[in-house]
């Protein structure tokens, strides 16, 4: 009597090159994935970073900015009467403002970012309230004739307004609003000229962190 056909069993690959290849390809894919896991996490990342802060600062406008204050200083030192210094002074503030809003709006265009966007809308708003207050505090001083603290005034709330303005914006604006702070010290605690500290803050900070923008932050 014939047995029945026994099932065939199929001897497991014992072909150390396939095998390798196999397990090559394994890991390789992997990789592949964690790779792309790792990409997509720092894209998320990215992206919920640039919604949450304003980006579009110019750098090259803080470097302007920071040129015309320093001939603004020298200026406003030649000046023979304080209503002349002050003149110029606000004039210089005219100058930056058109600069700062134009030079941004340029680099917003090209990033492809919104003045009006949340990140910028809450960074105005935050910036805003320090400059009210130092534009009372400078008419206050101004009536009193107390001229000697206003560049004192001008530095410790300008660098109020860009700390808090900062937190929506790239990491060095903050640390450029804590060095005006310490600068604001030094003029309202110290006989130190109220222009030479006006020169070195408004001037030589905006151009060295303008500068530190520009390169790493893209204009």
């Amino acid at each position: 009597m014939d047995r029945p056909n026994a099932p065939v069993t199929r001897a497991p690959d014992r072909d150390p090159v396939r095998q390798d290849t196999r397990t090559r390809t394994g890991a390789d894919n992997h990789v592949a994935l964690h790779e792309r896991a790792a990409d997509d996490l720092r894209y998320i990342r990215e992206t919920m970073e640039r919604a949450t802060s304003f980006t579009a600062i110019s750098g090259v406008g803080y470097v302007l900015i920071g040129f015309t204050a320093i001939g603004a200083a020298w200026l406003a030192s030649l000046q023979a009467t304080p209503e002349g210094w002050l003149t110029v002074w606000l004039l210089e503030l005219v100058v930056a403002g058109v600069i700062a809003v134009g030079m941004s709006a340029r680099k917003a265009r090209t990033q492809g970012e919104r003045m009006r966007s949340y990140a910028g809308r809450k960074l105005v708003l935050a910036f805003a309230p320090p400059m009210v207050v130092g534009g009372l505090l400078t008419a206050a001083a101004y009536l009193a004739a107390d001229y000697q603290l206003i560049p004192g005034i001008w530095l410790a709330l300008y660098g109020t307004g860009v700390m808090t303005g900062g937190a929506y914006s790239v990491r060095v604006i903050p640390l450029m609003g804590a060095a005006f702070i310490a600068l604001s010290a030094i003029a309202l605690l110290t006989p130190v000229s109220g222009d030479l500290l006006l020169a070195f803050g408004l001037g030589g900070l905006h151009i060295v962190l303008g500068g530190i923008i520009w390169r790493r932050y893209g204009g």
